[in-house]
């Protein structure tokens, strides 16, 4: 596990406490049945970004704070604690970390204060088709004059729909590069897409989409799409333990209230051995979701490895909690009424987004020449 300092654990507390005062589910199930575009409430973005969470990982020359991935990570794990909706893990870890990573400075200069401060909501289109496949990218960028011409379709963009800049992967002539798109440009389509989970998931499409010469990021190539790709899988990674951690506190709530049979049910053995399987999966799930994000802020050389194999634990074990999460809690865990439905559904978005479990087996497989 990792060891936090001082600032990270205050942080974590704070978001902790914010999520459950100020966002608890309750929140989440209210955006639901709004159903508006966005799948987020602003004004709770606005409280987020308030208390500096939008900057976390941006230097403070930029109006960030430089706290780190780890620190991200735990405010990530305590708002998917309550299913907290937001643009936080899409804008201001995966969007920021393309600029941090590839951006000149002025490309830095120009975005990053927005994005410390939460006024740009920032996404990042990657995938084409029903799965992630960084490696099949077909959108194309093509040179003109002084600038860009940008055609293609992008599927499952979260946070598309309240973006005002898209990070667009195509293909140019170099390979694969990085693009800066203001999502207000002439020949952009963004067509909402409503998920099981009721977030922003948009599809967007790029028809002769004129940019300028300063568009691309300046390391662009797919050393740099997998190295940003490598962060938001972490930050997915952390929501994911996040999920796992507050499905198996509640379901063992349940199992020390709900009797049976004359019995209160957590004095059930079998239920105990259950109950203890899943604790000892979630405790590995957060050393190596934590590991890779120590990773990530020492700048290690194994941080495609340690992602990937923090991504595979946490599709399998979410999944395993996410199903004893509704059988453990019998009827009710089946009625919308009940939040479990919200963590299953949530928890199956997840495991896709970035690469499921599959993808990510496969990948460290052959990371580590197996």
């Amino acid at each position: 596990m990792a060891v936090l300092n001082e600032e990270q654990t205050m942080l974590r507390d704070m978001a902790r406490d914010w999520a459950r005062k100020e966002s608890p589910v309750k929140a989440y199930r209210k955006v639901r049945d709004a159903a508006e575009a966005i799948g987020f409430d602003p004004q709770a973005f606005a409280k987020m970004a308030e208390m500096g969470w939008t900057g976390v990982i941006i230097p403070e020359v930029h109006g960030g704070s430089d706290f780190g991935y780890l620190s991200l990570g735990l405010v990530l794990e305590e708002c998917a604690r309550t299913l907290t909706a937001s643009p936080l893990n899409a804008s201001s870890l995966a969007a920021t970390s393309a600029l941090l990573l590839g951006g000149s400075d002025d490309q830095k200069a120009a975005w990053l204060p927005g994005m410390a401060s939460g006024e740009t909501i920032a996404a990042l289109a990657v995938d084409e088709g029903p799965r992630h496949a960084p490696d099949q990218i077909k959108a194309r960028a093509e040179q003109a004059g002084d600038g860009w011409i940008l055609s293609g379709e992008k599927c499952f963009v979260a946070e598309g729909d309240a973006a005002n800049l898209l990070i667009v992967a195509a293909q140019y002539e170099g390979g694969v590069g990085l693009f800066l798109v203001p999502a207000d440009a002439s020949g952009i389509t963004v067509a909402t897409r409503k998920l099981i989970d009721f977030r922003s998931h948009a599809a967007i499409t790029l028809d002769q989409v004129a940019l300028p010469a300063n568009a691309r990021l300046e390391s662009g190539d797919e050393a740099l799409l997998d190295a940003v790709l490598d962060r938001a899988r972490a930050g997915v990674a952390a929501e994911m333990l996040g999920l796992a951690v507050q499905s198996f506190e509640d379901t063992l709530d349940y199992l020390k209230t709900r009797s049976q049979f004359g019995e209160i049910l957590s004095r059930f053995q079998a239920l105990q051995h259950r109950m203890a399987n899943l604790f000892t999966e979630i405790e590995l799930m957060r050393s190596v979701v934590e590991g890779a994000m120590e990773a990530i802020d020492a700048g290690r050389d194994d941080v495609p490895t340690r992602v990937s194999l923090a991504k595979a634990t946490a599709c399998q074990t979410l999944n395993l909690v996410s199903r004893e999460l509704i059988q453990l809690h019998g009827g009710i865990g089946m009625t919308d009424e009940h939040s479990s439905g919200f963590y299953l559904k949530r928890a199956r978005i997840l495991e896709a987004q970035y690469g499921n479990g599959a993808f990510h087996r496969e990948r460290f497989a052959r990371l580590n020449d197996y």
